[in-house]
């Protein structure tokens, strides 16, 4: 094959940054695409040269085929690369990048073929040799076959869209009285995200691991491994977190599957990257999947071989062949990633839209064994049309001990205010001793659910909470000031305890954080040495000191205790480098965020920007507490919006195929009682 000089980006967000890194590292040109609605998104800024393909919905624009193969020819690639998602792992689309004499970065389309469906991918791994999870011959796609198939099998099982792919397109099945609904869901999702509704049926293995095999071929019958992820942290089938090598697994075992992987390969000449993915459980091991194209979790191979798999990728296009023996691929300590999104834990993970008004993330020094990959910087949008990832942090140390460590301190420098996160998450995650142990499996999320997203209770979350408010008061006093302790008159001008409650005489200001309520503080005059009162409903008054010892670091004395902390503040937003993490608050005048708050039970209104795919009501339709009103879709996730209370539907505000933005007002309700 000939050398590629220009390479386009068929992809957006860090992957899009992260290949169009190497490619400039190796003397190609990276030319980007965007859609309407990233327009101004991170990657069209860091590749620098991008190209229009359509509208906002990934259908409209990341997903046409013609769309980007117009815009390589306008662009004069050589090449394109196809990133992961989206058009990765169509067959077709590679097909008709060859048949354009362009380069496709990845398996030919015979290949994607055989592993993007997965029932033919299975038939593959056994023609190969490899065991797999046992289940229901073929794949369905009438309700009552799979009915019959589940049953027959029996429960637990797991329904999976043979088009499916990255955790999407699985349910998994435990009570046959919900049977009939998971089967109508399964089929409408593989329909709706997938283009098919053919499903397998598979037996749910509850207690497994989830290990991985990154091998690599150069088209010719050379395929090598580089070694095991072990992706086991899950959620809906997802990924949260993925460490190399898998921890605690007998050696015998991994080097059997590596074996296992490296044959599949060989079996249909694969050409590029290809994760060979299993369970294990009771000492054994199944196949699960393919995926025929570079993963998200590439980052932690990367760490511990010291190999960049994006120039590997580009190396096997341009026919070059490996470049190294299996002899000479070897790893170094251990390395951790995790996956920061804008999404709410709290609330089955729904996604988060909105514009991301703060992001603080850890120092990408190198140095420091921390790599953050990242498509979106402050002031930019997550929008509702792709996948909500933020960054991902990939700590690699000596040991896995240290690795989570590091990793629990590199998130707990992370700052995002606008958007909900998964950061108090994670790092509960980093931090958990079952975790430590390796003593999870892939459903060990779910059962431990409610004590991962719990609100960290700290003996300092009231001080800072009431530093914060301390700050935004003055700031607010004293406009363009950078320093708010300098204007002390005005502060000590103010008097406590000039008759009526103590708590009436403070300045007033309204706190809101991520995971608590808003609330209402007063602020105390500030005496000599710092020392300041801050009042709280139903609190003691809080008392402390607080000294600024540099710009923007404070020494904050409370109970005979003393720490040293970043602060700032402005533009509405307080940040704290509290000692347990980066803290953010939303900071405004009295009230501001009680307005609405009397009608949020009668108004219900979408959690997020998305499609209606259903509405359940009609105007005058009495609902019940819990009872699900509507369907909203975005990305990808179907979410149910419940009311709140139990009434009369007295207005119905959106209708099915409607966009709706957050916070818009979906059904009225007239609870049981009022009116009358």
């Amino acid at each position: 094959m000939s050398r590629i000089a220009t390479l386009l980006i068929a992809n957006r967000g860090e992957i899009a940054c992260r290949i169009a890194r190497t490619a400039r590292a190796l003397g190609i040109a990276p030319v980007g695409v965007y859609s309407e609605a990233d327009a101004t998104a991170w990657h069209v800024r860091a590749i620098g040269r991008s190209v229009l393909i359509g509208a906002g919905p990934a259908a409209e624009s990341y997903l046409r085929v013609d769309a980007v193969l117009d815009a390589a020819r306008r662009v004069g690639a050589d090449a394109i690369h196809p990133g992961y998602g989206f058009l990765s792992e169509n067959a077709a689309f590679a097909a008709a990048v060859e048949a354009a004499g362009l380069i496709f970065v990845g398996p030919d389309a015979a290949t994607l073929s055989r592993f993007g469906d997965k029932a033919s991918a299975k038939r593959a791994a056994v023609e190969a040799g490899l065991p797999v999870v046992p289940g229901v011959d073929g794949t369905h796609a009438d309700p009552d076959d799979i009915a019959r198939a589940v049953l027959r099998m029996g429960l637990p099982a797991l329904l999976k869209a043979v088009g499916g792919g990255g955790g999407r397109g699985q349910r998994l099945v435990e009570d046959e009285a919900t049977l009939a609904g998971d089967i109508a869901a399964a089929l409408r999702e593989a329909r709706s995200a997938f283009g098919s509704e053919g499903l397998l049926v598979e037996r749910y293995l509850p207690h497994a691991r989830h290990v991985e095999i990154q091998i690599v071929g150069d088209g010719d019958g050379q395929v090598l491994h580089l070694f095991e992820r072990d992706c086991t942290l899950q959620r809906r089938h997802q990924k949260v977190i993925e460490e190399a090598p898998a921890w605690g697994l007998p050696a015998a075992l991994l080097e059997r599957m590596a074996a296992d992987a490296v044959r599949l390969g060989q079996s249909v000449r694969y050409r590029g990257l290809a994760t060979v993915e299993f369970l294990v459980a009771d000492g054994a091991y199944y196949f699960l999947e393919v995926n025929p194209r570079i993963q998200v979790e590439h980052p932690v191979t990367e760490a511990v071989t010291g190999l960049d798999l994006v120039a590997l990728q580009l190396r096997i296009a341009q026919g070059e062949g490996l470049g190294l023996r299996q002899e000479q691929v070897s790893r170094r300590g251990h390395a951790i990633e995790a996956r920061l999104y804008a999404e709410d834990p709290a609330q089955s993970f729904a996604p988060s839209t909105g514009r991301i008004n703060r992001l603080r993330l850890p120092d990408d020094a190198g140095a420091n064994g921390i790599r953050v990959d990242t498509g979106v910087a402050e002031g930019d949008s997550v929008t509702p049309f792709y996948d909500p990832m933020i960054a991902k942090l990939t700590v690699h140390a000596a040991d896995r001990a240290t690795a989570l460590a590091q990793l629990a301190r590199a998130l707990d420098s992370v700052a995002v205010d606008g958007v909900t996160t998964n950061r108090d998450f994670l790092r509960a995650l980093a931090r958990d001793a079952e975790v430590a142990a390796m003593a999870i499996h892939t459903r060990w999320i779910d059962a431990r659910l409610h004590a991962l997203i719990k609100p960290e209770a700290g003996g300092c979350d009231r001080l800072w909470q009431a530093l914060a408010a301390v700050l935004f008061v003055m700031t607010g006093r004293v406009p363009g000031s950078a320093d708010p302790w300098r204007n002390r008159e005005r502060f000590t001008g103010w008097r406590l305890g000039l008759g009526g409650d103590v708590q009436e005489a403070g300045q007033r200001v309204t706190l809101s954080a991520p995971g608590l309520p808003a609330e209402e503080l007063r602020v105390g005059p500030l005496g000599e040495g710092g020392r300041v009162v801050v009042h709280a409903p139903g609190q003691p008054p809080l008392a402390f000191d607080a000294t600024e010892i540099a710009p923007g670091r404070w020494r904050v004395a409370h109970a005979g205790d003393t720490f040293v902390v970043g602060a700032r503040a402005g533009g509405g937003l307080v940040e704290i480098d509290a000692p347990d993490g980066t803290l953010l608050f939303e900071a405004a005048p009295p009230l501001a965020f009680a307005a609405g708050e009397a009608a949020a039970d009668h108004v219900l209104v979408s959690p997020l920007t998305g499609l209606i795919t259903r509405v359940l009501v009609r105007e005058g339709d009495v609902v019940a507490t819990g009872q699900t009103v509507a369907i909203l879709e975005s990305m990808k996730l179907e979410i149910s919006i419940r009311a709140a209370v139990t009434g009369a539907a007295t207005r119905v505000l959106v209708a099915e195929g409607a966009m709706v933005e957050r916070g818009q007002p979906v059904v009225e309700i007239m609870p049981e009682g009022d009116g009358q």
